[in-house]
C-alpha cells in the first residue's frame, strides 16, 4: 500500500519540545537515510500515521513523505512508541527507501482453510511462526502471505522452504523455521489407582484341644 503523510520540519528538539508538540496534536518524528546521518526532526499527525499503521499493510506500508507541503522522500516506518495506557501514538521513526534497491522487511502469515488433521482426525493446529522475513523491491512488498493448510494431516506442517515461489519476493527467514503443523491430540492416560488390601481377617485363636494321655490311661 502507498500512503501520504504529512510533515513539518522541527527546528527545536527535547523533552519539553515533545510535551509542546504532542499537546497541539502533533507528534515528533525522526527521518533516518540520506545525506543526514543524525536524522531529520520532523512532526506529524498521530491520527494520520495510525491510519496508515492500522491498514492492511501496516508498518510495511510506503509512505509519501512530504516535509512543509513538498514530497521529500519514500519511507518506511522504522519503529514507533504508543502510550501503555492511552495507546496514543508518542514518538515514530522514519527511514529513506530506494525504489530500484532490495530490502528486508517482516511479513505477516495468514492461513487459509480448515486442516483434515483437525476436522477428521481430531487434531489441534499450533500457529507456531506468524510472521516471516522477506527480501523484495519496495513497491513489491506483500500484505501478508497465505497458507492453505486444508491438507494438513495429523504430523504434517508447513516450514519456510515449503512456501510457494513467488518472483516478487524470497523468504529468508531460517528455511527449516516452522511455520505451522498439527499435533496430535493428547491422549487422557488415568493415573493408576492404588488398590487397597482389604484388611486380612483376624486369625481365631487356637483352642488347644485337651486329649488324653497315655499317662491319663494308666491312672484309670
Amino acid at each position: 500500500m502507498n500512503a501520504t503523510l504529512q510533515a513539518v520540519r522541527r527546528e527545536t528538539t527535547g523533552k519539553n519540545e515533545a510535551v509542546r508538540l504532542r499537546q497541539s496534536g502533533k507528534i515528533p518524528a525522526v527521518l533516518y537515510g540520506g545525506e543526514s546521518k543524525i536524522g531529520e526532526s520532523v512532526s506529524v499527525d498521530p491520527k494520520e500515521l495510525s491510519q496508515i499503521l492500522h491498514s492492511l499493510s501496516g508498518v510495511n506500508s510506503i509512505i509519501d513523505l512530504h516535509i512543509d507541503g513538498k514530497s521529500d522522500a519514500r519511507v518506511l516506518v522504522k519503529q514507533y512508541q504508543i502510550d501503555p495506557i492511552t495507546h496514543r501514538l508518542l514518538h515514530a521513526d522514519f527511514f529513506r527507501v530506494a525504489m530500484d534497491k532490495a530490502l528486508r522487511v517482516t511479513v505477516p502469515v495468514q492461513l487459509a482453510g480448515e486442516s483434515k488433521g483437525v476436522k477428521v482426525q481430531g487434531g489441534t493446529l499450533d500457529f507456531v511462526h506468524r510472521e516471516v522475513t522477506v527480501e523484495c523491491l519496495p513497491a513489491d512488498i506483500p500484505e501478508h502471505i497465505v497458507i492453505d493448510v486444508t491438507e494438513l494431516m495429523i504430523s504434517q506442517g508447513v516450514r519456510v522452504r515449503d512456501l510457494p515461489a513467488d518472483g516478487r519476493w524470497k523468504a529468508v527467514s531460517e528455511p527449516e523455521m516452522l511455520i505451522v503443523h498439527i499435533v496430535a491430540p493428547r491422549l487422557e492416560v488415568e493415573a493408576p489407582t492404588e488398590e487397597v488390601a482389604a484388611p486380612a481377617a483376624a486369625a481365631e485363636p487356637e483352642v488347644a484341644k485337651k486329649g488324653k494321655t497315655d499317662k491319663d490311661k494308666e491312672e484309670k
